[in-house]
């Protein structure tokens, strides 16, 4: 028989891989642009979606072009009261020395952009 403190581990775990906020993060990707100024949490947009999750094409495809276009996400307070990530507004991205991408996860649910 487990321990009521190891069975509530086992539970937490449990509902943190179900969770319907994770399974919302996997449909939209959100990043973090880093830059000497500041932090900014977007997603690819549809044109871009095939450079998928991995940092590195995403840095190396803005490094070819100069800039992307993403989708810039905040945190709002959704219509059942509760917190998500949504899509505020279209920004592009320039290249720039210092700049850096990084995968940005949130226990929030996240809304695909349209």
């Amino acid at each position: 028989m487990l321990a009521p403190k190891r069975c509530a581990l086992l539970a937490g775990a449990f509902m943190a891989a179900f969770s319907p906020a994770l399974a919302a993060e996997q449909a939209a990707k959100l990043f973090t642009v880093v830059t000497e100024r500041d932090e900014t949490v977007v997603a690819l947009t549809k044109e871009d979606e095939a450079l998928g999750s991995d940092v590195a094409a995403i840095s190396n495809a803005l490094r070819e072009r100069g800039a992307l276009t993403v989708w810039r996400y905040a945190v709002r307070k959704a219509k059942d009261g509760e917190l998500e990530q949504a899509p505020l507004a279209k920004i592009s991205v320039q290249a720039q020395s210092g700049l850096r991408i990084e995968p940005y996860r949130t226990p929030l649910r996240v809304i695909a952009a349209e």
